[in-house]
């Protein structure tokens, strides 16, 4: 696809020349504001008013003006101020106004003194401290300037902006429509789950994984089941999903020794490279599209197929969708035990993450081996290991990824 798969690719050179060659593949629509959640901004959104819409207080007390303080003797109290019921009666020398949190400040208002630092004798205020010109004043537009860039496109919407375009009285928004994916699991010994195993067999689990990905990822799931290693049936499911979706995700049939026929039915079908990682767990991976349809292929083995689809998958989809996409935080935590490696791949054990008495420390969560699931359920981060590093001591430092959105 583009480059030399020929050896064992770097993760960081696969995940580039797979983004390279994606871009968004997702038309625009609009929303009501309520109906947008988990969609994807489709282009920039702009302040049509300025935040605070008018200088109000930003604590109860009373509004002043700095000359009539000068004199260091009680105000009288003019009148009130309420978020919603501005004062609008007379202002005159020597009178202050009592005010309340987000109320607009009445008009040559100087500071506003909080209540803590006053003395009431009925309508005649004491002031105990002198404030600062400005002090306790929300300016209109101090937070966005009317016109202001709030959010750009390819930012996902999360509770934490739905507030933000509801203050700004944004009633729809352009969003992205959702990514389809079509997935199928492919493989004579998988059978459904809820149903007897024969000698041999084994559950379908990497469809419920890769599912519940893509569902976190607010994507479209078109959920072809379990295909077997048969080419008139493989052959339908890939055209199927081509005619229907944006992309195919499947689990197995890509590491060496795989049924031939499903790489033979990919080449014929689209342009599809079969790479050999060099990361563990998760080798062997595949790459590609079919005529309308970008393809990936998983490997078989359940930690191999989660790790490839969150290193790799993940920011692909994210590109196709529109989405802006920020690589996870890593941090620096101290081994609490010794950790096998050898050289030659990059490495994500799966690890147990904690604070300790002198800063991060992580621990691994035992068995690595790429077919022990519950090495990942009982993880809450990756411990990443460096291609050319071998065996960790105890007491050494670690890169660690803790788990995000996907896998928490």
């Amino acid at each position: 696809m583009g480059f030399d798969t020929s050896g064992l690719l770097p993760l960081n050179d696969a995940l580039q020349g797979m983004l390279e060659q994606l871009a968004c593949c997702c038309d625009s629509e609009q929303l009501p504001l309520p109906e947008a959640l988990g969609r994807v901004l489709a282009s920039d959104i702009a302040s049509p008013l300025a935040v605070p819409p008018f200088d109000n207080s930003a604590m109860d007390g009373y509004a002043v003006r700095l000359a009539d303080l000068a004199a260091g003797i009680p105000l009288i109290m003019a009148g009130k101020a309420f978020a919603g019921q501005p004062y609008q009666g007379e202002w005159p020398a020597g009178h202050c106004v009592r005010i309340m949190t987000g109320a607009p400040v009445p008009e040559g208002t100087d500071a506003v003194v909080m209540q803590e630092e006053t003395q009431a004798d009925g309508d005649r205020i004491t002031f105990l401290a002198q404030p600062e010109p400005g002090q306790n004043i929300r300016r209109a537009g101090s937070d966005i300037g009317k016109g202001a860039c709030v959010l750009q496109a390819g930012t996902r919407l999360t509770p934490r902006e739905m507030p933000l375009l509801a203050s700004l009285g944004i009633a729809t928004v352009p969003v992205r429509r959702p990514l389809k994916v079509a997935i199928f699991s492919t493989g004579d010994e998988l059978k459904p789950v809820g149903t007897p195993l024969a000698h041999g067999d084994i559950y379908d689990s990497n469809r419920y994984g890769v599912r519940a990905m893509l569902t976190r990822l607010g994507c479209d799931c078109l959920d072809l089941g379990i295909i077997p290693d048969d080419p008139a049936q493989l052959r339908a499911a890939f055209i199927r999903a081509d005619e229907e979706a944006d992309v195919l995700i499947t689990t197995g049939g890509v590491s060496v020794g795989e049924a031939d026929f499903t790489k033979q039915l990919l080449d014929e079908l689209g342009e599809i490279g079969f790479w050999k990682l060099a990361i563990k767990p998760g080798k062997p991976f595949a790459f590609g599209r079919l005529p309308r349809t970008w393809f990936f292929g998983l490997p078989g083995n359940p930690v191999s197929a989660m790790v490839t689809f969150d290193q790799l998958v993940q920011p692909a989809l994210a590109k196709l969708a529109g989405q802006r996409f920020e690589r996870p935080l890593q941090l620096q935590a101290v081994t609490t035990e010794p950790l096998k490696k050898s050289p030659g791949r990059l490495d994500f054990q799966r690890g147990i993450l904690s604070q300790g008495p002198n800063g991060l420390e992580v621990r691994s969560t035992g068995s690595q081996d790429s077919a022990v699931f519950s090495s990942l359920s009982r993880a809450n981060c990756y411990i990443i290991l460096e291609r050319e590093r071998g065996r960790v001591a105890a007491g050494e430092t670690v890169t660690v990824e803790p788990f995000g959105g996907l896998l928490l």
